[in-house]
């Protein structure tokens, strides 16, 4: 599962090299790197009680303008959660539209890994299982700030392989 991600990850750098270098002969648009804090809800969508919940953690990221309104990017994030879920960690690619001065619309494709809490669902506790489970994420999503303010606020709403949905709120500083 971690060759997947380090796979993905070198993908992602590899799209971004070429927009880089596009974007530097841009004056206009400028490359953007951000940091926040997300929270939110994941829906395993399993049919059994109880197989949601919260989740809380940080995300990271780089948008590279291609153009004055087109960008691409990569991003990582780390949640820990309650519920039926103990952590989660991935990586996506992102491509959107600035709308605005602040605003941007983006879609995005990645890897999520989720290390599920299997307490109370198999009784007795089986010793030794592996709990953690990773697949594709797709998902889409906006972010908006305030005037010349570097602090943005996104929402995003994101499945992984189609069976679980992740709808996520948070705060970012941009540099």
């Amino acid at each position: 599962m971690r060759k997947i991600a380090f796979t993905t990850l070198a993908a992602m750098g590899a799209m971004a090299l070429p927009a880089a270098a596009q974007a530097q002969s841009n004056e206009d648009p400028k490359v953007e790197a951000y940091v926040g804090a997300s929270a939110g809800i994941h829906d395993l969508g399993s049919g059994l009680p109880n197989d949601d919940g919260g989740i809380y953690g940080i995300v990271a990221g780089v948008d590279v303008p291609v153009g004055k309104t087109f960008f691409v990017g990569a991003e990582g994030n780390y949640h820990i959660g309650d519920g039926r879920i103990d952590n989660e960690y991935g990586i996506a690619a992102r491509a959107g539209v600035r709308v605005g001065e602040t605003g941007k619309i983006f879609v995005r494709g990645g890897y999520q890994e989720v290390d599920f809490d299997l307490s109370g669902l198999i009784t007795p506790p089986v010793v030794g299982f592996d709990d953690t489970d990773g697949d594709y994420l797709v998902g889409a999503g906006v972010e908006f700030g305030l005037g010349d303010s570097p602090i943005r606020f996104r929402a995003g709403l994101d499945t992984i392989a189609f069976d679980s949905t992740r709808a996520t709120v948070g705060v970012l500083y941009a540099f």
